[in-house]
Parts: structure tokens; C-alpha cells; sequence
């Protein structure tokens, strides 16, 4: 059985050891006083669940490409593919990116491509995000109260009891309506705050293709990164 790498992060607020796959690798994260000598066997009993997710994301790489960070490379916005034109600048200190057409314009001073991306994602995200989500509670007759924008790595959203919003700025890596789904989602969560069999029904009544959009999600969220 030939070994799979992997890299250990303790966590101060895990409780439990896990095991997490995504297209950066396999990652065990640990509570803070887990044995480290216990890390190995948890790896090699779910041995086969790891490389069968492995492939899977192989397989879901073909469909979806991951963004490609370099100048003449492509990243993904909304169902379409941006080509970067970046270049360097002596001088500047802060990043510029600027969307033409189909093309994103970096201007780089000292700092990182992937920086610069992530927070004009940001920034694309709390308008997108926005729009769609005074639709969807208009539409629904609810309202929320704050609209924060994050950049967790196993959430795409959340509903607080009180109604404040969260969305992860990847979901622009989506087609648009992958982000139209997560919003109705959330939305609904502002009624019923679980996942019960009412909860499901409410979200069908407004979003009859969130099974589609779930899958979709399932396959190639991993993809959802810079």
C-alpha cells in the first residue's frame, strides 16, 4: 500500500482528530494534545475513503480547471474565464487589479498575485453577493442584518440566529448560478434554521434545481480556491 503524504495542523478548537481533502492535498487537523504517533494509523484506515477523494478530484480538475496564477493565465469569475495580464511596477505599494473585457489587469508592486486576487475577489463579492441577496429576501419577505465577506476553507456560507450574513468570496470561482443557489440557500435559513425535511421543501419551493447545484458543489468546490 504505497503511503499518502500529508501535513498536520493542530487546531486549539478541534475536539476530534480529522481527516481533510481538497485539491491542496490531505490535511489532518488534531486537537492541540493529540498524540502525534496516532496520526499515522488514523491516515492508513481511511486509506482507500482518501485516494478514492483523490481521484475524484482528479477526475473533477478535467471538467473544471483550477485557476491558473501567472501572467498569460486563466481564473474563473461567474462561469467565465479571465485571462491575467499582470506586470510589476517599481514604486507602487498597493496592488491594481481592474477587469476589461475578458481580460484582469494586475498591476504588482512588492506583494503577491494571489494577495492582489483575493482581495479584488473580496471586493467582487460583496457587490455580487449583495444584489443577489436583497433580491432573494425581497422576493422572500425577510430580511437580514449584516453582510460579512470570508474566505473560510470548508464553508461556502452561513445564517446566524440574528440574521447576519456570511458568504465566502470563492463562490465567484462558480458559475453565477452556483452563487444564486448558495444565496437562496442561506436565505432560507433566515425561516428555518436547519436542515430538516421543511427546510428542504421551503428551499425546492424557490430553487427546484438546488439537488443539481449541491452535486455540483460536492464535485468541484474543491476547485474553488486561488
Amino acid at each position: 500500500m504505497t503511503a499518502i503524504p500529508y501535513r498536520i495542523r493542530r487546531s486549539p478548537r478541534a475536539r476530534n482528530a480529522r481527516i481533510l481533502v481538497d485539491g491542496e492535498g490531505v490535511e489532518v487537523v488534531v486537537p492541540r494534545r493529540f498524540p502525534l504517533r496516532d496520526v499515522e494509523p488514523l491516515v492508513r484506515e481511511k486509506q482507500a475513503w482518501i485516494e478514492r477523494t483523490l481521484r475524484r478530484i482528479e477526475v473533477a480538475r478535467q471538467e473544471f480547471p483550477p485557476p491558473r496564477l501567472e501572467h498569460g493565465g486563466e481564473v474563473p469569475y461567474l462561469g467565465e474565464r479571465l485571462t491575467l495580464n499582470v506586470r510589476r511596477e517599481r514604486g507602487r505599494t498597493r496592488a491594481h487589479v481592474k477587469r476589461r473585457g475578458g481580460t484582469l489587469r494586475v498591476a504588482l508592486g512588492d506583494g503577491s498575485l494571489r494577495d492582489a486576487l483575493e482581495s479584488w475577489y473580496r471586493r467582487r463579492a460583496r457587490v455580487e453577493v449583495g444584489s443577489r441577496l436583497d433580491a432573494a429576501v425581497a422576493r422572500a419577505g425577510t430580511h437580514y442584518t449584516t453582510l460579512s465577506i470570508r474566505g473560510q476553507r470548508t464553508r461556502w456560507a452561513s445564517c446566524s440566529s440574528s440574521g447576519a450574513m456570511s458568504f465566502n468570496y470563492c463562490l465567484l470561482l462558480a458559475p453565477a448560478e452556483i452563487l444564486d443557489y448558495v444565496v437562496e440557500h442561506e436565505v432560507a435559513h433566515l425561516e428555518l434554521h436547519d436542515h430538516s425535511r421543511r427546510f428542504w421543501d421551503l428551499l425546492a419551493s424557490r430553487y427546484p434545481e438546488w439537488r443539481a447545484r449541491e452535486d455540483w458543489l460536492r464535485r468541484h468546490g474543491h476547485a474553488l480556491r486561488l
